[in-house]
């Protein structure tokens, strides 16, 4: 028996990298006059890979990376007009509002009762918590996590504090860096619901032969996938 079912939260439950796709396409427009599209995007994601040990993962740290890569293309000449614009779009994303992804809201529904449920997502504390409030889910889940990084360390510190076995735990999300390969180290179930949009520095290559891999193609899947591992004991 599953002891717990957990769930990332940024584009496995409700949208989330779009808004960071639609601020690239700003940032991009507005430093046109100093770099391509394609060379921005590249110094944006060394500068996000560079920092995110300092930043943490966020909107926060995305702007500073942004920031950072528009001193660097303009050679520290950016005008504060377009500083100001930059602030100004992750003030934006800060606020947007939750639009939960298909079939999330059923799933959980379904599965309410059934096994503890849990969110553990990583990212800016006050920023995961509006979003786990606004998306009216919060009253589903036995507990929420918010961590600044997901590796096989944070998971079993986790599970150990709630008393969840790892190896009878079920981690469900978009990155099979953050979410699936951690916890199949751990010996528990590592389930990849891919998402289009999924951020670069999240992807990681699939462990297909390992035997709690599971994938599937959005949550709907998630309730028959969970009756095919009870039935199989």
């Amino acid at each position: 028996m599953l002891h717990a079912v957990c769930f990332d939260a940024d584009d496995t439950l409700w949208h989330h990298e779009r808004f960071f796709r639609l601020t690239h396409d700003h940032f991009s427009d507005l430093l046109s006059d100093y770099a391509g599209r394609d060379h921005l995007e590249e110094r944006l994601l060394a500068a996000e890979r560079r920092n995110v040990g300092r930043y943490g993962f966020g909107i926060k740290g995305f702007v500073l990376s942004m920031i950072e890569t528009a001193l660097e293309v303009t050679g520290n000449r950016v005008p504060g007009a377009v500083i100001g614009e930059i602030v100004a779009a992750g003030r934006e994303m800060l606020g947007h509002p939750i639009e939960l992804l298909p079939h999330a809201e059923a799933a959980l529904a379904q599965l309410k009762g059934r096994y503890p449920l849990l969110v553990i997502t990583k990212g800016d504390l006050i920023d995961q918590e509006r979003k786990i409030a606004q998306s009216g889910l919060g009253e589903v889940f036995d507990g929420v996590e918010i961590v600044s990084t997901k590796t096989p360390e944070v998971y079993a510190e986790i599970f150990r504090r709630r008393a969840i076995r790892a190896d009878a735990a079920m981690m469900v999300g978009n990155s099979l860096k953050s979410d699936v390969l951690p916890v199949l180290a751990l010996g528990g179930w590592g389930v990849h619901v891919p998402h289009d949009l999924t951020w670069a520095l999240e992807h990681d290559t699939a462990p297909e032969h390992a035997p709690r891999f599971r994938l599937i193609d959005d949550l709907g899947q998630l309730p028959a996938l969970l009756d095919r591992i009870e039935a199989a004991g």
